[in-house]
């Protein structure tokens, strides 16, 4: 029973993080706009998400992996996005 709830928690969780992470990378994305958006805090989001990745991967625990791969993959296109547009409008 214990176990059960450990998944139906972690896999709500993974569903939450990656609904939270989503619109931002979209919008991102679509728009290029990051006027907004901390590079600090992006970064740091990302970190913790790849030692998440990593605890999960040593723990087996799927929930956190997949949730934090995919956070990741959406920190990094942001991340990505942001230094292009910094730099880019220092060069002009």
């Amino acid at each position: 029973m214990n176990e059960l709830w450990t998944n139906i928690f972690g896999y709500s969780a993974t569903i939450c993080m990656v609904l939270g992470y989503l619109p931002q990378a979209i919008a991102t994305i679509r728009t290029r706009n990051t006027g907004g958006i901390s590079l600090t805090a992006f970064i740091m989001l990302a970190l913790g998400s790849i030692f998440f990745i990593v605890q999960g991967c040593m723990t087996a625990n799927w929930p956190l992996v997949i949730a934090n791969t995919i956070t990741t993959v959406c920190s990094v296109i942001i991340f990505a996005i942001k230094i292009h547009n910094d730099y880019g409008r220092k060069r002009k």
